[in-house]
Order: structure tokens, then C-alpha cells, then sequence
């Protein structure tokens, strides 16, 4: 049996051998059908341009041959004596001459305008007969190829006319001498190009100067814009009534066409989701796509434009494709197979010295790992129980360390706690005389009133304690819900006599009741009584000295916290002191007055409960210290959780 590395070495080979014989069934299929599609694409392209070549043929056959004809109107006397002294018979004689001009030449009609006050009104005309149809006397000079033969040029353009019968027009300045004396106009139907399209055997269409489409093989291009018209072209169109009345929408389809600026020739493909347009394309439209061929007609402004199926450019390609990659996967399948018996025959050979030496091998490395990983979890256990005793080693420092701060603040404290205590004593031993005197004297009644005032002194003397044996008391940390307020209190209370004796006024914003944190009641305290002991401290000279303690709600890194805030009224910090204030044994005070790890030890104890201890100079004066502590339950929710 194999090894592992080398079966996934082995299946590794025979998946990349895999790949690139697709790869090269893919790569064979693919070039085949691009190659077959690009040919059929150029015959498709090559018979297409010659069906539009004999198209523009037939139309410039059927259309341009009469472009001529307005440039010899003038020739004729009876056209230019009418023009020159306008009377009915010459009108007749003139009329006359258009009527056979046109029938001989199978135009729509033939008619002269009178350039008389730059009105383009038609004097004579070839259908004065046809009453319905007639322009003889009407006004035309809004029409594009009156103003540009008036101006000494020929044009001819398409346009709608006055009747509704769309058609070709070509205009030709009538001289007399430099004078223009008047215009000739024939109109060319255009219905004969409308039997021209079964030799394109696609659909097809005919687009102006304004891309505009002008005849098409499909009914519903007609009169639509292959591209969007500016408002001024548009207002344009409707003075000159190029189209008539009618409103030009969208083409149907989304072309993008480019022209070849040698040649005129015009190739594109229909843009976007061509699904959408199946049903503008015809039955013949399918997910092949459409070649756009065109040709620009000379000398016409026109384009043609036809839409050829590559349907059958597909079909045969994907043929020719599939042909290839078929042809591709036997000879690699044959060449596969010829080596893979090879491949066998030699394995054959080799594979029981292959096996044994691979047992062993493996059954030696077994050896190594086993080894290595009983040291190591040998190792692993050694590691995790030194640490476990450092950690319960550090903790024990920790807490030492906490009860030591409480000592010394007890010790400091120590001489106001005695002036406390000794007023009450004072007060019990001679009140304790007094009722002894009164029992004796039978006084009873009195006797017991100093008893009881005996009794008041020893409740507040039990106030008194009460505190400081809470404060003095070695314990470890007991997160919990605790009120804020109320450690606030009891951390004044043990500098009551101090504050009084320095004339603080304190600023307690912190009422009981208003903040919950969650943390240990006792260290809180133990954190709050040296933030307060170093802030009277600082205002030791200072004038006036006023201590502010307030909280607030916050939120950081998206935990809501109680900022607890103690300021003083003293010179504040300068720059080294707030950035070594917070290393152990750097201190502000006087030498001995203090070791400099009391804020050090504060700040991990925030750090304990997740808070932290932050110190800055407020913008009005004196120091600033921000505790930040996690808001805890509601005390009516945290009835079971055991606080301090």
C-alpha cells in the first residue's frame, strides 16, 4: 500500500493529467468552432455585402437616375415665361409640359415655384389634375429643398408630403441670367423599392441623414429613431414637416453600428439582451445573435442597413467544435492508454519493495511522533501547573498588596478615628456616673434618660466602626451588582474628619440609587478612597479647595460603562506626570509620604472588573480621574448576586 503522501502525490498527478486533457479537448473545441465561426462569419459577411452592393444598385437605378431632371426644367421657354410674366395660358402651357415630363419619366410629380418675395408658391405642377393631390398655389417654402435652391444650391432630400405620400425630392435653382427666377422640383416615389426586399432575404431597413428610418422591410421600424434627436433637431423637423405630423418613437432595437470612413461600410450588433428583441427581429430571431451589415449610399445621405441571422453561422461552428474536441479526446484517451499499461508493468515490479520499505518507514516515524508527542504533553503539563501557581502566587500579591493600601489609609486615618471615638467615651462615662448617682437617689426616671442617651453614643459609635471594619477586611474579589453611590459615601465617610479639618467643600453628584456597576463592592471602595486621599492631597495649598465626584453613562467598544469621575481643585498634572503617572513607584508626594503604588494597583483593580483609570487636567483647573466601570443589573434583578 502506498503512503499517504504519495497516493495524494499520485492522485494529484492523474487530476492534473485530467485537467489538461480538458483542457486540451476545451482548447481544441474552442479553436475549431472560432475557427469555423470566423469563416462562416466572413462567407455570411462576403454574401451579405453583395446583396447590399446589388441593393444600392437597384435604388440608386430607381431613385438617383432622376436626380437631373429639376437642372433641365429651366430649358424649356413655356417654364421660364411663366416665370418671367405669369398669366393662365402660359400656367397651361407650363402645366402642360410638367404633366408629360412626368408621366415619361414615372415620378410622383414635377412642379416649379415662384420665388416671387422669398414665397416658395408652386406656379405650375405635373398633377393639376388630380384635384385631391394638386399643389398648384400653395405656399412650400418651408420644405428644405426650396430655401437651399433659392440659395443657388441643388439638394434633394427625403420627406412626407403634403399629401401623406412619402417620397424623394431633388430641387434645382431656375436662372434667369444671375437672377434666381424660380426653383424646379420633382417629387420620386419610392414604392418600386419596396419590391426589392426578398433579394435581401433578412430584414432589412433604410435610414436618412436623421437616422431616421425611411422604408424597411418590417413595417413597425418604419418611422423611428435609430438615434436619440436634440431638441432643436426635432423643432427643426416639425417646422420644415420633414415627416408630416408624425412623432418619431425609439427604434424597437438597440444598435451600436461603426463606419468604416474608406469604404462607407457599415458593420454593428444588436446591443443588450437580444431576447428582448426576438420579437422586433421576427420568427427568425434566436439566441445566435444578428450581424448589422450596412452600405451608405452614394451622394443620398442614406444608409441600408441588414440584420442577418448567424443562426447557421452557430450551428455549423458548434458542428465543427464538437467534430474537433471529439477527435482531440480519442487521441488523448489512445495515448492515456498506451502509457497507463506501461505505467502498470513498471509499478508491478517495484511495489512489494515499495510496500515493505514503506511499512517500515512508516512504522518508524510512529515510533518518533509517539515520543514526541508524550514529551511534549509531559511538557505541556509542567508549563500549565507553573503557571497556575504564578497566577495564584500574583493573586495572593495582589490582594496583599490591597490590604496593605487599606492598612495605611487606616493608619493615616487613625488619629481622626480616636478624636471620633473619644467625644462619645467622654460622654458615656459621665453619663454612666450620672445614672448610677440617680439610682441611688431613687431617681429612676432620670436614671434611665441617660441610659438612653448612653445608648444613642453607642450606636454612633458603631457607625463609626462599622465602615472601617468593612474597609479593613482582607477578602477576595467578589464581582457583583453594586450601588455606586453608596461606596461613594462610605469612601468619604473615612475622610469626613479630614475634609472637615481642611475646610473641603465636597460636590457629591452621585446620589445612592442612581448608578449600578457591576464589580467588587469592597475594591471599588478600596479604588475610591485613594483617588479622594490623593485628591486632598493635591489641594493641600490650594485656594479655594472644592472635591467634585460625578458619573455618567458611556459606551466603550460597544459596553455600556459608568464613568465615575474625581476632580480636584489643585495645580493639576503636569506633562511627566501624566505619562509616568501610572507607573509603580513614581510618585508626586514628598519623600516618604508614600511608596507610588497606589495608582498602579488602582488601576488594575479597574482593569480586574473590566473597567479602566484614566487621568487628565480639566480645562477650569485641577486633576481629573475617570473610572470606568461596566454597568451592572437593576438592584431589584440582582437580589441573588452576592455583592459587598
Amino acid at each position: 500500500m502506498r503512503p499517504a503522501s504519495e497516493r495524494v502525490g499520485w492522485l494529484a498527478r492523474r487530476l492534473l493529467l485530467l485537467l489538461v486533457g480538458v483542457a486540451l479537448v476545451s482548447l481544441t473545441g474552442a479553436g475549431v468552432y472560432q475557427h469555423s465561426y470566423a469563416q462562416g462569419e466572413h462567407s455570411l459577411k462576403a454574401a451579405t455585402n453583395s446583396r447590399l452592393d446589388l441593393f444600392a444598385t437597384v435604388v440608386e437605378a430607381r431613385v438617383r437616375r432622376l436626380e437631373p431632371v429639376p437642372a433641365t426644367i429651366q430649358l424649356n421657354p413655356a417654364v421660364l415665361a411663366v416665370l418671367r410674366a405669369p398669366d393662365p395660358a402660359r400656367e397651361r402651357a407650363a402645366n402642360d409640359y410638367l404633366a408629360r415630363l412626368n408621366a415619361h419619366l414615372g415620378s410622383v410629380a414635377v412642379y416649379v415655384l415662384d420665388v416671387l418675395d422669398v414665397r416658395g408658391v408652386v406656379l405650375a405642377s405635373s398633377n393639376v389634375a388630380e384635384r385631391d393631390d394638386s399643389l398648384l398655389g400653395e405656399d412650400v417654402s418651408y420644405r428644405p429643398y426650396y430655401l437651399e435652391a433659392l440659395a443657388g444650391r441643388s439638394t434633394r432630400h427625403f420627406a412626407i408630403g403634403s399629401g401623406g405620400q412619402a417620397g424623394y425630392f431633388a430641387s434645382h435653382p431656375i436662372y434667369d441670367g444671375p437672377r434666381v427666377l424660380g426653383v424646379a422640383a420633382i417629387k420620386i416615389g419610392l414604392d418600386a423599392l419596396e419590391q426589392t426586399w426578398p433579394m435581401l432575404a433578412a430584414p432589412a431597413l433604410v435610414a436618412d441623414a436623421n437616422q431616421v428610418v425611411i422604408l424597411s422591410s418590417q413595417p413597425a421600424w418604419r418611422y423611428t429613431s435609430m438615434a436619440p434627436l436634440p431638441a432643436e433637431r426635432r423643432v427643426d423637423l416639425q417646422l420644415t414637416q420633414t415627416y408630416g405630423s408624425l412623432r418619431l418613437p425609439q427604434f424597437p432595437i438597440d444598435v451600436r453600428l461603426s463606419v468604416d470612413e474608406d469604404t462607407q461600410e457599415v458593420q454593428g450588433f444588436v446591443s443588450g439582451d437580444e431576447a428582448r428583441h426576438r420579437e422586433a427581429l421576427g420568427a427568425g430571431s434566436n439566441r445566435a445573435g444578428h450581424l448589422v451589415l450596412g452600405r451608405s449610399l452614394d451622394g443620398m445621405d442614406w444608409r441600408v442597413l441588414i440584420f442577418t441571422s448567424l443562426s447557421e453561422v452557430r450551428d455549423q461552428a458548434l458542428a465543427d467544435g464538437v467534430g474537433g474536441a471529439m477527435t482531440a479526446a480519442f487521441l488523448i484517451l489512445l495515448v492515456l492508454y498506451w502509457s497507463q499499461r506501461r505505467r502498470i508493468e513498471r509499478q508491478k515490479l517495484a511495489a512489494k519493495r515499495l510496500l515493505e520499505q514503506v511499512n517500515a518507514d512508516l512504522e518508524r516515524q510512529v515510533g518518533l511522533r509517539t515520543q514526541e508527542l508524550t514529551d511534549t504533553n509531559e511538557q505541556l503539563r509542567r508549563e500549565v501547573a507553573e503557571r497556575q501557581q504564578t497566577e495564584q502566587t500574583l493573586r495572593s500579591a495582589q490582594d496583599e498588596l490591597v490590604h496593605a493600601g487599606k492598612m495605611a489609609v487606616l493608619g493615616q486615618l487613625a488619629a481622626s478615628i480616636t478624636h471620633e471615638l473619644t467625644q462619645p467615651l467622654g460622654g458615656i462615662r459621665t453619663l454612666a456616673g450620672n445614672a448610677a448617682e440617680f439610682m441611688r437617689r431613687g431617681n429612676h426616671a432620670a436614671a434611665q434618660d441617660n441610659l438612653s442617651i448612653v445608648a444613642r453614643l453607642v450606636e454612633q459609635m458603631a457607625r463609626i466602626i462599622d465602615p472601617l471594619k468593612s474597609f479593613s477586611r482582607k477578602s477576595s474579589a467578589s464581582p457583583g451588582a453594586t450601588d455606586v453611590g453608596r461606596v461613594v459615601e462610605q469612601a468619604l465617610f473615612l475622610y469626613q474628619l479630614r475634609v472637615r479639618h481642611d475646610q473641603v467643600r465636597v460636590d457629591n453628584r452621585c446620589a445612592p440609587g442612581q448608578w449600578t456597576a457591576w464589580c467588587d463592592a469592597n475594591r471599588l471602595e478600596q479604588v475610591l478612597v485613594n483617588l479622594v486621599g490623593n485628591a486632598l492631597d493635591a489641594m493641600r495649598d490650594a485656594d479655594p479647595r472644592v472635591l467634585t465626584l460625578s458619573a455618567e453613562r458611556c459606551e466603550v467598544a460597544g459596553v455600556p460603562m459608568v464613568a465615575l469621575t474625581v476632580r480636584d481643585s489643585g495645580k493639576g498634572l503636569s506633562e511627566t506626570d501624566q505619562r509616568r503617572l501610572f507607573e509603580p513607584f513614581y510618585t508626586t508626594k514628598p519623600s516618604g509620604a508614600g511608596l507610588g503604588l497606589g495608582l498602579a494597583i488602582c488601576r488594575d483593580l479597574a482593569a480586574e472588573f473590566g473597567g479602566d483609570l484614566q487621568a487628565h487636567n480639566h480645562a477650569d483647573g485641577g486633576a481629573c480621574f475617570v473610572l470606568t466601570v461596566p454597568v451592572g443589573p437593576a438592584p431589584d434583578t440582582a437580589k441573588d448576586t452576592p455583592s459587598r
